[in-house]
C-alpha cells in the first residue's frame, strides 16, 4: 500500500508541475501576442500619419508666394542709373542682354530663389518698388517702368544668342626629325554641344551664359603611312583638369609645339569663357603612334 500512495504522490506533483508550466506558457504565448498586436498597431498608425505630416510639412516649405509674384511682373529698371535690369513675365525672368539666358523663379517667404538653388532677400515690394539683397550684400532697389520701347526689346518666343568661343580652323605642316617627315592637321571643329557659365551681372543676380564646345581633331601622317588620327573632347582632359572646372570650361584650342625625341608635341588650351581660368594640357603623339599627356601649366 505504501508503495502505490508514493507512486500516486509522485505523479500528483508532476502532474502539478505540468500544470503550472502550461500556464506559464500560455501566459508568455499570451502576453508575447498583446505586444507583437501593440507593435502592429503602432506601426500602422504611424505608417497612416507619416504620409500626411510629411507632405504637410513639404507642403508648408514650398508653399509659394503667389500674390508677391504677382506683383514681380513688367518690366524693371535700376533706381539709380535708370538702366533696364529685367523683364518679368508668368514665372520667367527675362534680362537685357541678348546672351543670359532666362530664369525661372519663385518666391517663397521673403526669398526670391531662381531655378538653379540661388536665392536672394527681399528687403521691399511694393506694386513699383522691389529691393533685394544680391551675393555681395548689397541692397540692390528697381523700379517698375512703363516704357513700350524698352518692353519691345523682350521678346520672349526668341532664345538668347548662344556664343561660339572658337571658329572653325585648320592647320597643317611639315616637319623632320632624325631623317624622317611628318605631317601633322590640326582641325578646330565647333560642335552644338553647350556649356553653361554661370556668372553675375551688375545687379548682382546670377545668370547663365551658353557656349558651345569644340572637337579638336589630330592627324600625324608619316608619308602616305597614319600614325595617329583623333578627335579630342574636353572629356579626355579628366585625370589632368578637375570635373568642376571642365563643366564650366570649352576645349578653345590646340596647337603644333616642337618636335623632339618624345614625338610631336601639341598643346590644347582649355578656359572658362571671358575668365581668366584656363588649363595648358601637352599632347605628345610618339613616333610609333602613341599618345601621351600632361599638365604644363594652369
Amino acid at each position: 500500500m505504501s508503495g502505490r500512495y508514493k507512486k500516486i504522490e509522485v505523479d500528483s506533483r508532476l502532474s502539478a508541475t505540468e500544470d503550472r508550466r502550461h500556464y506559464f506558457v500560455c501566459g508568455y504565448v499570451a502576453a508575447k501576442l498583446l505586444s507583437s498586436t501593440f507593435f502592429y498597431l503602432l506601426l500602422s498608425s504611424s505608417i497612416f500619419f507619416l504620409p500626411s505630416c510629411s507632405s504637410r510639412q513639404e507642403q508648408t516649405t514650398q508653399e509659394e508666394n503667389r500674390e508677391a509674384k504677382a506683383l514681380m511682373q513688367g518690366l524693371w529698371a535700376d533706381a539709380e542709373t535708370e538702366d533696364v535690369s529685367f523683364r518679368v513675365a508668368g514665372d520667367t525672368i527675362f534680362y537685357a542682354d541678348s546672351t543670359s539666358m532666362p530664369a525661372y523663379f519663385k518666391i517663397v517667404g521673403d526669398s526670391l530663389t531662381l531655378s538653379s538653388g540661388t536665392s536672394y532677400a527681399i528687403e521691399q515690394q511694393t506694386e513699383h518698388v522691389f529691393s533685394f539683397r544680391n551675393q555681395n550684400g548689397d541692397v540692390i532697389t528697381l523700379h517698375k517702368i512703363d516704357d513700350a520701347e524698352a518692353d519691345s526689346l523682350f521678346v520672349t518666343d526668341i532664345k538668347p544668342a548662344v556664343m561660339t568661343y572658337t571658329h572653325q580652323v585648320k592647320m597643317d605642316s611639315v616637319v623632320s626629325y632624325n631623317g624622317a617627315r611628318y605631317h601633322w592637321y590640326i582641325a578646330i571643329n565647333p560642335t552644338r554641344f553647350k556649356v553653361v557659365r554661370r556668372t553675375y551681372n551688375d545687379d548682382g543676380m546670377e545668370v547663365e551664359n551658353v557656349y558651345y564646345d569644340n572637337i579638336m581633331h589630330i592627324s600625324v601622317y608619316n608619308g602616305a603611312r597614319c600614325l595617329y588620327s583623333y578627335d579630342f573632347r574636353k572629356q579626355q582632359f579628366t585625370k589632368l583638369v578637375p570635373t568642376t572646372f571642365l563643366d564650366e570650361a570649352v576645349l578653345a584650342n590646340m596647337e603644333y609645339s616642337k618636335a623632339d625625341a618624345a614625338g610631336l608635341h601639341f598643346n590644347a588650351t582649355l578656359c572658362i569663357p571671358d575668365g581668366a581660368s584656363c588649363y595648358l594640357v601637352e599632347t605628345i603623339i610618339s613616333y610609333k603612334g602613341q599618345m601621351t599627356m600632361k599638365l604644363l601649366e594652369y
